[in-house]
């Protein structure tokens, strides 16, 4: 009987590992077509973008030709606050739900929607330091998924953001401080007393109070990619404290 009983926990050991590899195997499938899809999905705009400026001679116009290509690959990385809720991503839910929507609101409540801000230098700056970061990002992600990651893409991925980083939030802020006269002279998305719900919205003021949340919010983030770099590339034994 004892014999039995531990065949059957063998053989229910088995079943459960090879459920696992399974899954595995389909979540590192499905992560790398994501990839490779992001990848080539800002190649193409990062192409447009150089083509445009080639034929022209100038930014002015450019969003408004690369702006369903933005809007939608950008749109699309919500997917990878579902990949860290699920567990296929070991990243924070919350750090990566705070980045990838920060993202989308610049894209689609921000430059999308007031369309006199589309030609500032500050909307084609961010868009640029976007565009490298990702295909940056999303190459590193592909070749570590292949077990094939090329040193160059690993070193760019941990030294660019040093410069980028800084210069794409130089970008957002400067593009949400243009959009403010707009926004106080229409009055978009904004809820005015009295109405029927009793409730107020100003939106101009909304947008000061995200411009205010990054002096918080850079830093944490900043630092943490410092931390991350320091152990990669340095192999340093970075200790978090609980908070």
């Amino acid at each position: 009987m004892a014999s039995g009983e531990e065949d059957g926990t063998v053989d229910e050991k088995e079943t459960n590992n090879k459920k696992r590899r399974t899954k595995g195997a389909i979540a590192t499938a499905w992560l790398a077509f994501y990839n490779i899809a992001m990848t080539a999905g800002w190649l193409v705009l990062a192409v447009s973008m150089i083509r445009y400026y080639l034929q022209r001679g100038t930014h002015k116009g450019l969003y408004k030709t690369i702006a369903r290509t933005l809007k939608f690959f950008q749109t699309f990385a919500l997917l990878e606050v579902g990949h860290c809720a699920i567990g296929i991503v070991r990243t924070s839910v919350i750090v990566t739900g705070v980045q990838v929507c920060s993202r989308i609101f610049m894209v689609w409540f921000i430059t999308n929607s007031i369309r006199q801000i589309q030609n500032e230098e500050s909307v084609i700056l961010f868009v640029v330091v976007w565009t490298i970061t990702e295909i940056t990002r999303y190459s590193f992600y592909t070749f570590n998924l292949l077990h094939h990651l090329p040193y160059f893409i690993k070193w760019a991925r941990y030294n660019m953001f040093i410069v980028m980083y800084p210069l794409g939030v130089i970008g957002e802020l400067l593009t949400i401080h243009a959009a403010l006269p707009y926004v106080r002279r229409s009055g978009m998305f904004s809820l005015r007393l009295p109405n029927k719900y009793n409730v107020s919205f100003d939106y101009y003021y909304f947008l000061i109070i995200v411009m205010l949340s990054y002096i918080p919010l850079f830093p944490q983030l900043y630092f943490h990619m410092l931390r991350q770099r320091r152990r990669v590339l340095h192999g340093e034994v970075i200790v978090e404290k609980d908070e």
